[in-house]
């Protein structure tokens, strides 16, 4: 069983960066792919990238691409996802997920972080 934390949001104005974390504890953290979930009042939830166990493998989802940027640290469990140039849609509450390599859907979530950014 993985634990995921997430911790890093806040209240942000456009233009800002900010970095999210995610520490994971209760597993082999390396043997887990890991992704960045958002979800907006009344939206879906939405992938927004993921990661691979070494971190080769990288994937964003359109909107983000180029703004934000997911990495991890092995050493310390954590993934992170750092953003820059924030937008006021990018207020959402932010989520780390973790799934096996062979799985297809994510087994694990974090309870979230909140994000606002105002204009």
């Amino acid at each position: 069983q993985v634990q995921l934390v997430e911790s890093g949001g806040g209240l942000m104005q456009a233009g800002d960066s900010l970095r999210l974390s995610c520490a994971a504890s209760g597993g082999a953290f390396r043997a887990y792919y890991m992704g960045w979930f958002r979800q907006a009042p009344g939206k879906e939830r939405e992938f927004l990238a993921h990661i691979s166990w070494n971190g080769g493998i990288t994937l964003y989802a359109d909107s983000v691409k180029g703004r934000f940027t997911i990495s991890r640290d092995n050493a310390k469990n954590t993934v992170y996802l750092q953003m820059n140039s924030l937008k006021p849609e990018d207020t959402a509450r932010y989520y780390c997920a973790a799934r096996l390599p062979t799985s297809t859907s994510w087994n694990y979530w974090g309870l979230g972080t909140q994000v606002t950014v105002s204009s």
